[in-house]
């Protein structure tokens, strides 16, 4: 049995921020509810409400909505149309497909002065003689009859034979009522049937237990699922002819659910496990869903981009998204979606939206930062005399885009060059001048100039 829970609401409001104390409008349909309970406290201010192709046998819990305009209520199991007296602003009611054959219960809805569609199409009560005329004479405001509208002249019709119409409609009424207990004492006694033969199965298999393990054997493999195998059971269930009823329904759903729980019983006990990240830390590349994606790079704000091709009435609510710096993961429904990234990314700047016009979600990951890399350095030739200097543009160029590095290490260089302390102010001044060293490696730097003359008296600076 499936209930209406909170979260399931919250989910269905993302329109309205996920607030659901405010919420106008609420779709529950297609979910197996069986039962209406919590909106006239968790949604007072709604206005329109879908429920159709669920469960639902009893119309309930709906007093309280005083601004509901809309309630669609097609393909459920209803019988009797009641409990609405509270919802004074109803203006459409949709009870398509249901099984309302107490026709006389549509007079609950005279004093819903809005009322001005009602659809009744495909439950009992329409195949009545008089249906159409019943329902015009005892709902003067409606205006619209499945879908067709009430003229003036039909409902003057409708008034003036009414009394044989109604006697009619309640004659057919007591019929339907009478086969509609028949059809439950049936249904009553089929599932009391199955539910005995299956004890005497499930005890003559509790008694053979106590003789050889062959023939324990055998009787499990004979007696599954009351001594029918799953193809001939499900055979058997489905040309067996039945009436379209509320049971019959029900019974058909309970089917499908439990085949439902079998076949996943069986997936989960042969289905390989996932792996999403080897044992060495690789990441795999993974697509369960079988969705279209493209992984492109946005040069211009250094991002990598991925557009996931997400069908585009999805639920945002069932999508779950983390961005790893190597890899990327979408959990669409319960599949994964796994891609390796081109590059390092930054997931904390990383986001995730859906496109307006074709549902994809587009994700936009900013690039990390670069890596610092370590690079030998050449020696430069034109460095070992200080006194050389390169006067062409491509030196200076290339000295330029040079990267400066601190030596740390003072083996490296044995001898203090003073020449690089003081720049030069222009070329006429000469080459600065070089003092011998123990090193041989600036032996050539000790040359002077010709009008060089060397004082004696004067002490050197080394």
């Amino acid at each position: 049995m499936v209930s209406i829970t909170e979260d399931m609401v919250r989910q269905r409001a993302e329109h309205n921020d996920c607030e659901i104390s405010s919420l106008e409008e609420v779709t529950l349909h297609q979910q197996d509810i069986e039962r209406i309970e919590y909106l006239d406290r968790w949604c007072r201010d709604l206005k329109i409400l879908y429920l159709q192709n669920n469960l639902i046998a009893k119309m309930e819990n709906l007093s309280r909505l005083k601004k509901l305009e809309y309630l669609n209520l097609a393909l459920n199991n209803i019988e009797v149309i009641e409990n609405l007296e509270g919802c004074e602003s109803l203006q459409k009611l949709d009870l398509t497909v249901n099984f309302i054959g107490r026709l006389s219960s549509v007079d609950s809805l005279r004093h819903h002065i809005h009322l001005r569609e009602l659809f009744l199409v495909g439950n009992p009560c329409a195949d009545f003689e008089g249906y159409r005329q019943y329902v015009a004479a005892s709902l003067p405001q409606l205006k619209w009859l499945d879908g067709k509208k009430i003229s003036r002249s039909e409902r003057i019709q409708a008034f003036q034979g009414l009394d044989e119409v109604r006697r009619r409609v309640l004659v057919q009424e007591e019929d339907y009522l009478r086969t509609r207990a028949e059809e439950k004492e049936v249904a009553n006694r089929k599932v009391e049937l199955k539910e005995g033969e299956c004890k005497e199965k499930r005890a003559a298999l509790d008694l053979q237990e106590n003789k050889e393990n062959r023939e324990v054997q055998v009787n499990m493999k004979e007696v599954t699922s009351c001594d029918l195998n799953e193809e001939q059971q499900e055979r058997e269930f489905w040309n067996t002819p039945c009436s379209f009823t509320p049971e019959s329904r029900l019974e058909a759903h309970r089917y499908l659910e439990r085949k439902k729980e079998k076949e996943n019983v069986k997936e989960k006990k042969t289905k390989a496990p996932r792996t999403l990240i080897t044992a060495d830390g690789r990441v795999m590349n993974v697509n369960e869903p079988k969705l279209g994606f493209s992984l492109t790079e946005d040069e211009e704000n250094n991002a990598i981009v991925l557009d996931l091709a997400v069908y585009r009435h999805m639920d945002t609510s069932v999508l779950d998204v983390d961005v790893q710096p190597t890899y990327a993961r979408v959990n669409v429904k319960g599949k994964i979606f796994q891609m390796v990234l081109p590059a390092e990314v930054k997931p904390d700047s990383a986001t995730a939206q859906r496109s307006q016009t074709s549902g994809h979600l587009v994700l936009t990951m900013p690039r990390a930062e670069g890596e610092i890399k370590v690079t030998k350095t050449v020696p430069n030739p034109a460095r070992a005399c200080p006194t050389r200097r390169s006067s062409l543009p491509d030196d200076n160029v290339r000295k330029s885009n040079a990267s400066e590095r601190l030596e740390v290490d003072p083996s490296a260089h044995r001898v203090l060059d003073l020449s690089s302390i003081i720049p030069r102010q222009a070329t006429k001044e000469g080459p600065l001048e070089c003092y011998r060293s123990a090193s041989p490696a600036t032996a050539d730097c000790n040359s002077f100039s010709g009008e060089f003359v060397d004082d004696p008296d004067v002490p050197p600076l080394i």
